[in-house]
C-alpha cells in the first residue's frame, strides 16, 4: 500500500508542477469520459426502472 501512496504523491507533484493550461487539459481528459460515463449509466438505469415500472403499471391495469 506504501508503494501506491508513493506513487500517487509522485504523480501529484508533477502534476502540481505544471502550467495551469496543461493542468486544466490533463483534468478535462479524465473529468469528460468520466463524467460522460457516469450519465451514461445514470440514464441507463433510469431507462430500466421506467420501463419496468411501465410494464408493472400496464399489467395492473388489464386485470
Amino acid at each position: 500500500m506504501r508503494a501506491v501512496a508513493d506513487w500517487w504523491d509522485a504523480v501529484e507533484l508533477w502534476l502540481t508542477q505544471l502550467a495551469f493550461p496543461f493542468q486544466v487539459l490533463l483534468a478535462m481528459m479524465v473529468a469528460l469520459p468520466l463524467c460522460w460515463s457516469v450519465a451514461g449509466l445514470a440514464d441507463r438505469a433510469v431507462d430500466v426502472t421506467v420501463s419496468r415500472w411501465q410494464r408493472a403499471s400496464r399489467g395492473r391495469r388489464r386485470r
